[in-house]
C-alpha cells in the first residue's frame, strides 16, 4: 500500500527504511527531542534503527500500531513520520502522532499527510475515532489538527513526560468518522 500525492508518498514502514530513518531522526534531533523522545532514542544509530524498524514492521502486520514513512519521491528520503497508535485503548479508536523534518515544516505538507492518514484510518483500519494529543506550545501541530477538522476536547493533565523527566499537560483533539 502506498499513497502518492504531489512529489511525496506515504507507505508503511519497511525493513529497508532503517538507515534512512536513522538519518532523518538524527538530523532532526533537536526538533524531535521533546515530543518524540522514544522514537529519537531508538534511532540514534543504524543498529538501533534496524531493531526499531523490525519491531514496527511486526506491529504493523499484527495491526497493533501503524507507522508510516513520508518520502520525497525523487530521492526517497524520509521527510516525516505518521503514527496511528494506541489502538487497543478503546475499540475503534486510535491516536495520530506525526513529525516532519525541519526543511519541510511550515509548508502545509503535514496537514495534507494527516488528511490522507485520516481517510486510511477510517476506511482501511476501520477506526471510528481519531485523537491528536498536542502540547499547547506546538502551534503548528494544533493547526494541523484544526485544519483537518479535529475538535478540541480538553486538557489532559500530566500525560506526557519531557526529556527532563517533567510530566506536562497536553491538549486532546478528536475527529469522528462520519456515518
Amino acid at each position: 500500500m502506498q499513497i502518492d500525492f504531489e512529489n511525496y508518498s506515504i507507505s508503511p514502514i519497511q525493513e529497508k527504511d532503517a538507515w534512512r530513518l536513522c538519518n532523518f531522526m538524527v538530523s532532526n534531533a533537536d526538533r524531535f527531542a521533546d515530543f518524540f523522545p522514544g522514537t529519537l532514542r531508538e534511532n540514534l544509530n543504524p543498529t538501533l534503527s534496524e531493531l526499531f524498524v523490525a519491531k514496527k514492521v511486526k506491529e504493523f502486520h499484527a495491526k497493533e500500531e501503524f507507522l508510516f514513512t513520508v518520502k520525497e519521491n525523487t530521492d526517497r528520503t524520509i521527510i516525516g513520520l505518521v503514527y496511528v497508535k494506541e489502538l487497543k485503548k478503546v475499540e475503534g479508536q486510535g491516536e495520530l502522532a506525526y513529525c516532519i523534518g525541519y526543511e519541510y515544516a511550515g509548508k502545509g505538507l503535514m496537514t495534507k499527510l494527516v488528511d490522507k492518514i485520516v481517510r486510511w484510518s477510517f476506511n482501511k483500519a476501520n477506526l471510528n475515532t481519531l485523537q491528536i494529543i498536542v502540547h499547547h506550545t506546538n502551534i503548528a501541530s494544533k493547526k494541523v489538527a484544526e485544519k483537518n477538522k479535529f475538535i478540541w476536547q480538553k486538557i489532559v493533565p500530566k500525560v506526557h513526560q519531557m526529556p527532563n523527566g517533567e510530566f506536562v499537560d497536553m491538549e486532546l483533539y478528536e475527529l469522528y468518522k462520519k456515518s
